[in-house]
């Protein structure tokens, strides 16, 4: 059983969740030749506070 982490800074909407699944599943799918069913993904949402690159804390996009 195939599963995958995916770890994002800040948070999604449900509608980018499901669109995330549905070609991460996909692709493992065919690739891998598994059953879709079989696939399991986990979604991460990390503060940016939470994530650092270079040294330094990630900031929070601006809106």
């Amino acid at each position: 059983m195939p599963y995958v982490n995916i770890r994002v800074a800040g948070k999604l909407d449900k509608s980018q969740k499901e669109k995330i699944c549905a070609g991460v599943t996909e692709v493992i799918a065919t690739v891998a030749n598994k059953p879709p069913q079989s696939i399991l993904i986990f979604i991460d949402e990390v503060e940016h506070e939470n994530i650092a690159s270079g040294g330094k804390l990630l900031n929070k996009p601006s809106s």
